[in-house]
This record gives structure tokens, sequence and C-alpha cells, in this order.
């Protein structure tokens, strides 16, 4: 590495410009190989014509290919006179604090001092930098052509580092070590290694007393999420504090001990993998022995265990944090940038989910947005969301199938549309099939490339493993715009004692045949979803495509050949569903109301005893609903039983997915058969339900209690045997469905249906 100043003298009010060559050619390579230069407080700037203690200087570091990777402002704290008769020799150079920043260089620093400190505290070695120590004693190093110098104006708005950190006073004499710019971080780093880590939470939700003007509508997302608010009449995206369209749905614990959530988390992903939590959406409200949550250990860096509930939680380092914890920072985060952007309190939201969530799961997001601080004025399917973006002002009469691929989830809704009322008609979906699980393939072709290379399995940490994930999806972007990608992955692991690094070159035939299954399962969703209501593919008027994963060229064509017409583009694949929500929030509290008639995606029932299932809530019916069934004793005396309440379209407990178990208590003892009970089952139109029960002879209403305790495999064993209280039977259908037909005229003035 080599930098030449530009012209000026130190005290000069105008920065000197500092253009600094580096011999990387990737981005990976300056990563891995730069960080004993660099700290969160400045860098080490090697060259032969240092400028004085106490000049301005305006710098840039640029890679050997003329890409930027740092840009900002600094003042030179100390020089480094050459000596090559040191141990080890001395390099001539300048320290150079930085007082400004641009916020991808803010994050890249961030992402480099965090993997240092990882590295350092596991014990393993630094490597050391290019050009920083390869010079033999007496052989001075080659210094890069002057480059013009680099006006102040050019940089991004001043960015201070971080609050509380001091700079480090030069002293004659005196010369810091280069990792030591930040001196600060490391007796915070010290004093927080002690302390206990704070969970900046409440530990139940607090009721809003004074509920906010502004309402905003939430994508959270299982790669990233987004925020909308409308704003005299128009909806648009909030920006991140980084300026960013998203916000990475990932919260880590960096090595301070201190919690981050966002693009300050995603930093680290790569570094700290097993203190980054990303993903969690698709753990959220499950049992942690359930089938998905096995699958998904396997995949996650970072520990999952179970709660005293038996529900999945995470662990952080020493922290253990509930699922609905996690999202509940990255909601705090989103409500905190919409309260900077507006400049005022906001505590209401409607919040999208996935219209294939089922109903534990959509309970879950209430809580977490309840201890984040949000009222949560709606829960909303995304594609129903992405709908309103859509056709929302726009007057329109058409049937449309929202096709909605993002990084975790992929949904299929049709909906009718008629002016200001949206109907969905059918929908489905498939919870395990997003972004990640095509990232996931192109990982596996990494490995085997790897194998094939080297000759042996895959040998590197989780680190590593964590390279190649971002490569993987980086690779996949890239194809989406290219034919060709070529990856360079330098010392990725160690084989025998030496470094092995990997350079692949994927093209996107190679990428369309590992991930053209995945492509298949998504048009084999929208099949049955128009099957289930009688509909041909000549029914559908358009087709939306929502979601990042929908981007690549693959879906595009598959899409257009299943459906015979290509998918609209009137909407944005990662904002569509964030605007639709806000469009939500801004009918209610407008007149501009617009009616919302949504359906149950997956079947609710009760098991019986042989582990059969009686469906009480059927797929596709549209809510808000109630049903009614009567129950009977069956014993003498029995004055409690319990139910096993499953979501699914299995007729068989064990292919259906376990949401908790009713406990009925407080039944008036009498002969078998004698008590009975009406239990009430309720879908309103957030599809969360609710469950009641009352003794018929005496109208006393019985104490309903769901608890997920026992877990998917407890309630199996128990319904395979029968209740422990005796298993109740169902004595015909005291149905009651309270929901009129969904009104065909135009809509209220004011708010919305359910």
């Amino acid at each position: 590495m080599s930098g030449d100043p530009g012209d000026g003298q130190g005290g000069d009010r105008r920065p000197v410009g500092l253009l600094v060559r580096l011999a990387y050619a990737t981005i990976d390579d300056f990563r891995l190989r730069f960080a004993p230069n660099l700290s969160r407080g400045g860098v080490f700037v090697q060259t032969r014509a240092p400028k004085p203690v106490g000049t301005a200087v305006a710098f840039e570091l640029r890679l050997s290919t003329g890409e930027k990777v740092i840009r900002g402002e600094g003042l030179v704290r100390w020089v480094e006179a050459e000596d090559p008769g040191a141990t080890p020799p001395r390099l001539p150079g300048m320290g150079i604090q930085f007082t400004k920043l641009d916020a991808a260089s803010r994050l890249l620093v961030e992402a480099i001092a965090t993997g240092r400190e990882a590295r350092e505290a596991g014990g393993a070695a630094t490597p050391p930098a290019r050009g920083m120590t390869t010079h033999p004693p007496g052989q001075r190093p080659p210094v890069a052509t002057p480059e013009p110098s680099l006006a102040p104006a050019d940089l991004a708005p001043p960015t201070l580092t971080r609050p509380g950190a001091t700079p480090v006073p030069a002293t004659a004499g005196t010369t810091p070590t280069q990792a030591e710019l930040d001196r600060p971080h490391r007796v915070e780093q010290l004093l927080a290694g002690v302390a206990p880590v704070p969970i900046p939470l409440p530990a139940v939700p607090e009721p809003i007393t004074r509920p906010s003007r502004a309402v905003i509508g939430i994508d959270l997302g299982t790669t990233n999420s987004c925020a909308a608010v409308v704003r005299d009449g128009r909806p648009y995206v909030i920006p991140s504090r980084e300026g960013h369209r998203t916000i990475p749905s990932i919260v880590a614990l960096t090595s301070r001990q201190t919690l981050v959530v966002g693009h300050l988390a995603h930093a680290q992903l790569l570094t700290n993998p097993a203190g980054t939590i990303h993903g969690a959406k698709r753990l959220l409200g499950r049992p942690f022995d359930s089938a998905v949550v096995e699958e998904l250990r396997g995949r996650y860096a970072y520990q999952v265990v179970a709660d005293a509930e038996g529900m999945a939680t995470v662990k952080l380092g020493p922290l253990t944090l509930t699922v609905e914890q996690v999202a509940a920072l990255i909601l705090r985060e989103v409500k905190e940038v919409a309260q900077n952007h507006l400049g005022e309190e906001v505590n209401r939201a409607v919040i999208t989910v996935p219209a294939y969530y089922n109903e534990r799961q959509r309970q879950a997001v209430r809580h977490a947005a309840g201890l984040a601080g949000l009222q949560v004025e709606r829960i909303l399917n995304e594609p129903t969301a992405a709908a309103l973006a859509y056709a929302y002002g726009r007057h329109l009469k058409q049937r449309v199938l929202v096709f909605d691929l993002g990084g975790g989830t992929f949904d299929a809704s049709v909906l009718e549309l008629q002016d200001t009322i949206y109907q969905v008609v059918s929908t489905g979906g498939d919870n395990f099939l997003g972004g990640v699980d095509f990232d996931a393939r192109i990982t596996d072709l990494l490995l085997r490339h790897y194998e094939k290379q080297v000759g042996t399995g895959f040998t590197g940490d989780r680190v590593a493993l964590s390279r190649l994930a971002d490569a993987a999806e980086r690779a996949k972007c890239a194809l989406s715009e290219r034919t060709v990608f070529p990856l360079q992955l330098p010392f990725l692991a160690l084989h025998e004692g030496k470094p092995v690094s990997l350079e692949v070159t994927v093209t996107r035939e190679e990428l369309e045949r590992l991930v053209g299954p995945l492509v298949d399962r998504s048009i084999d969703v929208c099949r049955d979803v128009l099957l289930a209501r009688g509909l041909a593919v000549a029914d559908i008027d358009e087709v939306i495509l929502v979601g990042g994963q929908s981007r690549m060229p693959l879906v595009h064509r598959k899409v257009a050949a299943f459906f015979g017409k290509a998918p609209s583009r009137a909407v944005h694949p990662d904002e569509a569903v964030a605007l639709g929500a806000a469009l939500l929030a801004h009918s209610l509290e407008s007149a501009e109301g617009v009616v919302l008639i949504d359906v149950l995606s997956t079947s609710i029932g009760i098991a019986l005893p042989g582990g059969q299932v009686k469906t009480i809530l059927h797929h596709n019916t549209e809510l808000p609903v109630r049903k009614q069934y009567g129950l009977s004793t069956t014993r003498d005396g029995q004055t409690e039983f319990e139910l096993v309440v499953l979501q699914g379209e299995s007729e068989l407990a064990a292919g259906c997915e376990y949401l908790g178990t009713v406990a009925l208590t407080g039944l008036p003892p009498g002969p078998r058969g004698m008590v009975k009970i009406v239990v009430a089952f309720e879908m309103g139109a957030e599809c969360l339900l609710t469950v009641s029960a009352r003794e018929m002879h005496t109208q006393r209403q019985v104490s309903v209690r769901m608890s997920t305790r026992p877990g998917p495999g407890g309630a199996q064993r128990q319904v395979a045997r029968g209740t422990r209280s005796g298993a109740p039977a169902i004595h015909g259908g005291l149905h009651a469905t309270v929901t009129p037909p969904a009104p065909r005229t135009p809509p209220p003035a004011r708010g919305h249906r359910g």
C-alpha cells in the first residue's frame, strides 16, 4: 500500500487531498489483509512524504482496479519515520484520525474492526497487511504516482465517528501502534465484558396511552424490512439511517457487548456469524421440537434453544432472546428511523405478514410489535398489501394473482379488485421457499467446487462458511444482470497447513439448472391456488411480481410461460408490500376507505383420538368467521379436558402443524355424556384465532387457556392414545357463521372491513 498527498501544508483550512492506491484487487482481500492498518478511529497510511501532525486531509482508498473502498476526512495525529533496522522493520507513514466518513465507508470500517476483534478474542493472529511487512530491511517501498487532490465538497454529508470516542492526543516522543488509534474503545470493551448486556425492551408490551398522529406501514421481512408512510396523498418508503431503502432484518452482539440492528449488524455477519441473528422470521412462533425448527438449526450458525414453554429461542453470546424479542428489536429500529424522518412520535403501524403464516405466528408478530412500542392497527397479508400498492386509486376491475417470492417465504393469492373493494378469493404458499433457499443451492455448488479443487471436504470454520454464503448471494444477484460471474475467495480455509483460495466462475445457465426446481415449486403453488377456486390461467388479468427473488430472469420466464402473458412490472418488488401497508394505514385515518375481504390461508381443526383431525375452519373460508361445536364429557365426574388445535390440510394430525393445546377447566361434575360444552372458534380479519367455551346447562363460561407447552411431539403422542382427561365427544355442528356475505356496494366513507 502506498499513497501520495497532494499539495498543501499543515494548518491550511482546506484539507489536503490524499489518494491511496492499494495492492488488493478485491474487497475480500482488502478486508482480510488490511485489518492491522485500520481501527474505528483511524487509519495508517504508508507514504515517504507524510504530512505534519495536525494537517487536515481528505482521503480516498482505492483498490488496484480503481474501485473506491473508504472515503472521508481526518487529521494527521502521528508520523512514522522509516527504520529498516527495527524488528520488525518500521515503514514510513502517518496515522490519520477519522473526522468524517461516508455511510458505506463507516459500515466497512465497522466490519473490519469487528472482525479483527473477533479473531483476537479467539486467539487467531491477524495476517500481516500486504505492503506493510514484506519489504526487506533497507529496501524502501514503492511509491504510487501522485494523483489529483480530492475536493472536500466531493465527500458525503458529515458523519461524526462514534459518540463518546475521545481523540488520542499526539504526545511528543511517543508513537502509538497502528491498532490503537481508537484507544477508548479498548477500555469500553474490557468494561463491557464483565457487565450484563442490557436488552433495550420491556418485559411485557406496555399500553399506548397517547396514540400518535402518524400511522406507518411496515413490511417485516425475512432478510430486509421496510417502512412507508403517506404524505400529501403520496406513499413513499422511509430511508434508513444510512440512506438505504430497506433495513436488514438482522440483530447482532458486537465484541463490545452491545446489541446492534440493521446495517451495523449486517456488517459483522461474515466475521461473527455465531453472534449474528438473521432469518429469524422463519423461527417466529414455532415450537422448538417441530420438524421445521430442526431443519433450520442445521442451517444457522447461531444457537437455537428451547424456552420454558417449548418455543424456539436464540442464543446471542450471554443472551437468550425469544424470537419475538429479535423481531421487536428490528421493529423498534424501523420505528426510530420513522420517527427521525418524520420528526414526530410514531407508535401506530400496519404490519404485514406472509399470507401463509399460521395463527400463532401472527400472534407472535403482534406481541413483538407491542414490545417495540407499536400499537398494531392491522395485521395485513403481504399479497393483499401488494395488490393495494398496485391498484390503489386506479379504480380497477380486474382479477389479479400476486406472486410474492421474498427472502424466506412464497405466497400466491388471487384477488378480485372492484374499485375500492379488494377481495381475496384464494391463497396458498410455502413458508420454506425464498431467496435464502436459492442461496443455499449456490453455496452447495461452491462447496462441491472446493472439494473437487482440494480433494477433500470443506475444512473451514463458521466465518468461512459465512463468506461462502455471502459469495453465493452476490453471484445470484449478479447473474440476474449478466451471464457469467467470477468469484474469488482468497484464504478461505487451511488444508495441510496451507491456505486455500477458491476461484469459481458461475454461469447463469448453471445457476438456472440449480434453482429451476425451486421455481417449479412456486408454479405448483400457483396451480393449486387456481384449482382451489376452479379458475384457469385465462381467468387472471394480471400477474404481479413481488419480493426480491422475483427479479430473477428465470422466474419471469416461467411465470410468463405458465400464465401465457408477461407479468406486470407496475410495482417495485422490494417496496410494494410496505407501500400497500402505508396506504391501508392512511385509509384508516381518512375518508378514502377501502374494503379488504381476506380468506383463511390454511384449515384449522382439532385432533381426535387415533390421530385423526376434525376440520373446523376450512381453507379459503371468507373472514371474519365464527363456528361453534358441541362437545360432551366421556367419563363420570370429568371436570376438564384438553383440545389439541392443529393447522393444515392433512386428515392426520401428524401431517398438520401444531398450534397449541386448549385446556377447558371448571366443568360441573356429572355422569358421562351429560355435561355438554359449546366451543366457539372465531377467526378475525387478521387470521387471529379466539377460542371460547360455555357449559350448555348453566350457560356458564368455561375457562379457556391455550398453551404450547406439550410441544408437537407430546401432542401427537397424546392424541394417539386419547387425551389424559378423556377425549371429548363431538356431538354435532352447532355451526354459526356470523359474518354476512361480502358487500358489493361502495364502501363506507371511513375505515375498512374487519
